[in-house]
This record gives structure tokens, C-alpha cells and sequence, in this order.
């Protein structure tokens, strides 16, 4: 029995279509980010031993979502689709009624980082899916029939979500939703602006404990049963509430050097995860901080580490003693969580100039020798609009192609 005439139900399934693949192509934007949401969920669910699968299930999953929204679209393979779309998303829906009950200190990530909804708008969202799933494709019979031209359509959508994935492992995503944005300024330059030495923030401190996060202020702290997450400024009422990223960095000694990162033509390498740097990896890293030092520049090297972990992990390559040496003597120490948000990249390069964020690299594009000189004489505004446009208009363009290539052909 058809409860909907054919077209309503095509432009139900259409309408569950577009959410999935915006969702899935959100996700391939930003790989590490949503492996970093992945491992949210393991730590939820207290499956910290399953981290290392964190990216590749999460990568596995946008994938998933991508194909699903495209096959949907385009129409084909109708009733395996719609099977395969209502598992997908009852899985989903049941997972975010339980993140709604309990309402973890978490994001859904259903969005990467493009958008971000509470718990309760994610399982919203989720049923208004449902109900328009049931409308499309209940009582899964009579989908009609496909059209031959939606498998070529399909496969050029597919070759390009390919190659946009392979980008996005590659490099550094093409458009940046962290508070590490180009054009950004760091809190350490807003505080050195501060009227009459007055803080204009109030911190607090995130805590977790059994698997739930809790927020405590610096007069208000808990016991040692809790474990360290992270720190937050937060402007006082009746200060202006914009976000300025806290890039916030110790030295070899513990002592927080901060301002380093506000100062003119700075460049900061960037390695959350000392243990995956090869030797050829810090080789290049200790080069380029060489050369960049050569032309005027202010490099930076920020680990996520501390002074001991650094030099054992360093001493335990077969890099030469001076390299070894060089790289510990210009190394500072922060937050995983904050270089992991600065740069996406393990040995990436970020420019900042005066506090502000100006361009991003990727490790596997580095700045060359060239490429640090012109930096030197270059404009600051034409290089942050020229980066920023540049990623913004690409991946635009290639969700235009991906529609256009769905719709029209």
C-alpha cells in the first residue's frame, strides 16, 4: 500500500539526501577533527582502548554518510539505500537520545566543526529525519525505477568526494571553523590591550571523571580522583564576546612564554604527537627552523610534550646530537588539544604576525626557502585574504560541482 504518492516520497528521500551528504562532506573537511569527535565518544561509552581507530572508523562513517546522501539524491539502488538509510540513521537517533539523557560535556559532531548542535537539537534533527525517511521510503516497495544517466552522475560525484578526501589526509582543511581561524587574534595580544591592567576574562578549569566533564572555577577546584582536560577564558559580563583562541605555552622550565607567539613574522611549528616524527620529519622541522631564523623570521617549535619526553623521544631516532640538541633548545610545550586545533597537521607551520593568524601549512607543503622570503617582504593583508579566499571558494566550487552534477545531469 503507497501512504505517499511517488514524487512526495522521491522528494522526502531527496530532502534525508542532502542532510547526509552535507554531513559526510563536512566531516571529510576535517578528518583529524572528526576523529577527535570519535574519540569524545569512545571516552563516553569507556572505550579508550579502541582510540587508536578514533580517524580511520570516523573517516569510515562520513565516507558512509557521503555515499548514502549521494545514492539518494541521484536515485539510485533505491531500496538497498533506503534499508541501509534507515539502519544509519536509527543507529544514530538511538545513540543521540542516550547523549541527550546524559548530556555529556561533548559535541555531536554530526557537522564536524561547520555547525555545532546541542545534544537535544541533535536528537530534534534526527527525528525530523526519521520522519521524513518513513514518508520516503515506507513500506519499501514501489521505489520506481532508476535513471541510467544518475550512475554516471554518481560516479563523477564519487571521484570527486575521493579526491577531496585524499586532499583533506593530505593537507590541512580548505576551510577552517576552529577559533584558529586566519584572521584571528590570540588573547595574549588582547591582553596586552587591556584597559588599566584589568583582566577581562574569568577561566575556568574543564575536569573529567568518569567519563563525565565538569567545569570548575580557579577558587573552586576538585580533588586528585578528577583528571585535567583543559582551560577556558571566558569574558566577564559587559566585555564584548568575541573568541580569541588561547594559544598558551610553557619553556623548558615551566614558565608560561605566551608573548613570544604576538611578536612580528612568527612561525610556529606545530607537533601534537611527538611519538609519530620520524627522523626525516625533524630533520625537515630543524632545517626550516634554521632557515626561517636566517631570513629575520621568529620560529617556534611547540610540542605536546614535556622537556624529558621530548629529548628521550628525540635521543631515540638516529638524528645527530647537534640536530637533537637544536630542536630541544628551541622547543616550547602546550596543550594537545590546542595545537591539534591551531593546525590540523603533525609538523604543520602556522604565520602569525602581531597576534594575528595569518596563513596555516601542512607539513607535507611546508614553507620553502622561497617561500619564507617572501613572507619576509610580502603584505600580511594580501597573504591572510589570498589564503583564506583561496580555501573558501574551493570548497565551494566543489560543492557546487557535486550538486550541479546530481541535479543537472
Amino acid at each position: 500500500m503507497k501512504l505517499l504518492p511517488l514524487r512526495i516520497r522521491r522528494f522526502c528521500a531527496f530532502l534525508v539526501g542532502v542532510v547526509f551528504f552535507i554531513s559526510g562532506i563536512f566531516k571529510l573537511l576535517d578528518p583529524v577533527g572528526a576523529g577527535l569527535v570519535m574519540s569524545d565518544y569512545y571516552k563516553f561509552f569507556h572505550l579508550g582502548f579502541l582510540d587508536f581507530s578514533a580517524k580511520p572508523l570516523a573517516l569510515l562513517l562520513a565516507i558512509v554518510e557521503t555515499v548514502l546522501g549521494a545514492a539518494l539524491i541521484t536515485g539510485l539502488w533505491r531500496k538497498v539505500i533506503a534499508i541501509a538509510t534507515s539502519v544509519f540513521l536509527g543507529f544514530f537517533t538511538l545513540l543521540t537520545l542516550i547523549l541527550m539523557i546524559f548530556n555529556p560535556v561533548m559535541d555531536c559532531g554530526c557537522f564536524g566543526e561547520v555547525i555545532h548542535l546541542s545534544h537535544i537539537q541533535t536528537f530534534l534533527k534526527n527525528i525530523v529525519l526519521c520522519a521524513l525517511s518513513i514518508a520516503a521510503f515506507f513500506p519499501y516497495s514501489d521505489f520506481g525505477q532508476n535513471r541510467r544517466r544518475k550512475y554516471v552522475a554518481f560516479s563523477m560525484v564519487m571521484a570527486g568526494v575521493a579526491a577531496f578526501t585524499v586532499y583533506s589526509l593530505v593537507y590541512i582543511p580548505l576551510v577552517n571553523y576552529t577559533d584558529f581561524k586566519p584572521a584571528s587574534r590570540l588573547l595574549a595580544a588582547e591582553r596586552a590591550h587591556e584597559a588599566d591592567g584589568e583582566d577581562m576574562y574569568d577561566y575556568v578549569l574543564v575536569y573529567e571523571k568518569d567519563g563525565r566533564q565538569k567545569e570548575f572555577t580557579l577558587e573552586d577546584l576538585p580533588d586528585s580522583t578528577w583528571t585535567f582536560i583543559e582551560s577556558r577564558a571566558v569574558p566577564k559580563a559587559g566585555w564584548r564576546q568575541e573568541v580569541f583562541p588561547e594559544l598558551s605555552f610553557t619553556d623548558a622550565s615551566g614558565q608560561y612564554v605566551s608573548e613570544l607567539a604576538v611578536r612580528h613574522n612568527v612561525l610556529a611549528v606545530s607537533v601534537y604527537d611527538v611519538k609519530r616524527m620520524s627522523e626525516a620529519r625533524w630533520t625537515r622541522v630543524a632545517r626550516f627552523i634554521g632557515n626561517a631564523r636566517e631570513a629575520g623570521l621568529s620560529p617556534l617549535l611547540l610540542t605536546a610534550s614535556y622537556p624529558e619526553a621530548l629529548r628521550a623521544g628525540l635521543e631515540s631516532t638516529s638524528l645527530n646530537p647537534q640536530t637533537v640538541q637544536f630542536l630541544y633548545d628551541n622547543a616550547y610545550y602546550a596543550d594537545y588539544k590546542v595545537l591539534i586545533s591551531m593546525n590540523r597537521s603533525n609538523g604543520g607551520v602556522t604565520y602569525f604576525d602581531s597576534g594575528y593568524l595569518v596563513r596555516k601549512w601542512a607539513y607535507n607543503n611546508m614553507p620553502q626557502e622561497e617561500d619564507i622570503d617572501e613572507i619576509v617582504s610580502g603584505d600580511i593583508t594580501e597573504t591572510l585574504l589570498g589564503f583564506s579566499t583561496y580555501g573558501s571558494l574551493t570548497f565551494k566550487g566543489f560543492l557546487l560541482y557535486c550538486f550541479a552534477v546530481m541535479l543537472l545531469l
